[in-house]
């Protein structure tokens, strides 16, 4: 009789997690295990499996060839895994469990709280938990299940990467314009170049936002004299509405207040878009799709609202 060989599929995600995340210690950290349990577990992989996977490199491991082979099938198994647990998630009558999300500040700010409004109404049995993060570290803790959902962006001309193991749905379009102070030498300004001279708050040039903002001032002929370079958008606002700083925002940035500055269109109306992602074997698990229709349901109500 031939022998069949059974590869563990817990120690296929530990392999995969290794992968992703560089070090023993790293996996250990994040999976809570010791270091030594993880590295004892990739042992017996090595056994099960009949070949090498982790040479020695420095005071680390690197995974051999056959080792990421494997690595490519643990991701196909445990998004079908996935896929599986979400139609058993999806026989109940009721939505529950844990769903993990991470957001960047303006829709947390913006959509969260109505949409958790909306998922405590109507499936109070499921537990939502909220981290504030950067769209792209938030992606790259998708791919290592840290959480199960991410709230991205993208600006025009910088369109997002999709992978075909995950599922994007678009959220909303969230038009940017120029915000000036409503007194001041800039208040009057009818055109990006006419702010040439004025001190600019700015999101980090090395991000997508700040990128962006940057190139439209260079196509309106000039450079920004950027004296705050900051990623919190509320604070972007602030600066503008005490009248220290212009700045290129997003609608979403007041929330559905009313701020005391002015905004001037800018020519063609770019927006961002919004849109939510999760790993395609999790867009069938019903925590994701109500959270996703509570989101939806809180767009529609911000894109109606104030505006200065």
């Amino acid at each position: 009789m031939i022998g069949v060989t059974v590869l563990d599929v817990h120690r296929l995600r530990l392999l995969r997690e290794l992968d992703r995340r560089g070090t023993l210690a790293a996996v250990a950290a994040a999976l809570n295990y010791s270091p030594s349990a993880v590295s004892q577990q990739l042992s017996l992989l090595e056994a099960e499996a009949g070949v090498v996977l982790l040479e020695k490199l420095g005071r680390g491991v690197t995974l051999t060839a056959p080792a990421r082979v494997l690595v490519g099938h643990a991701d196909a198994v445990l998004a079908q895994l996935e896929r599986a647990e979400a139609d058993l998630a999806a026989l109940h009558d009721d939505v529950t469990g844990t769903l993990r999300v991470a957001s960047f500040q303006s829709v947390l700010f913006a959509l969260v709280p109505a949409a958790l409004t909306l998922l405590a109404q109507q499936h109070p049995a499921l537990r939502v938990e909220l981290s504030q993060q950067e769209p792209e570290p938030a992606f790259s803790r998708l791919a290592a299940h840290d959480v199960d959902l991410v709230l991205g962006e993208e600006y025009p001309g910088y369109p997002q990467r999709r992978g075909g193991d995950t599922d994007d749905e678009d959220l909303l379009l969230d038009e940017l314009r120029l915000a000036l102070p409503r007194t001041g030498p800039w208040s009057r300004a009818r055109r990006l170049a006419d702010v040439a001279d004025a001190p600019w708050v700015v999101e980090p040039r090395d991000t997508e936002p700040g990128l962006w903002s940057l190139a439209e001032c260079r196509r309106a002929g000039f450079e920004p004299d950027a004296r705050i370079s900051s990623p919190d958008v509320l604070l972007h606002v602030h600066l503008v509405e005490t009248g220290h700083a212009v700045a290129l925002l997003p609608d979403l940035a007041w929330a559905g207040r009313r701020p005391e500055l002015r905004l001037v269109d800018l020519p063609g109306h770019p927006a961002r878009r919004l849109f939510t992602r999760v790993r395609r074997g999790a867009a069938g698990r019903p925590a994701v799709q109500a959270f996703r229709a509570s989101l939806r349901e809180a767009a529609v109500s911000a894109a109606g609202g104030p505006r200065p």
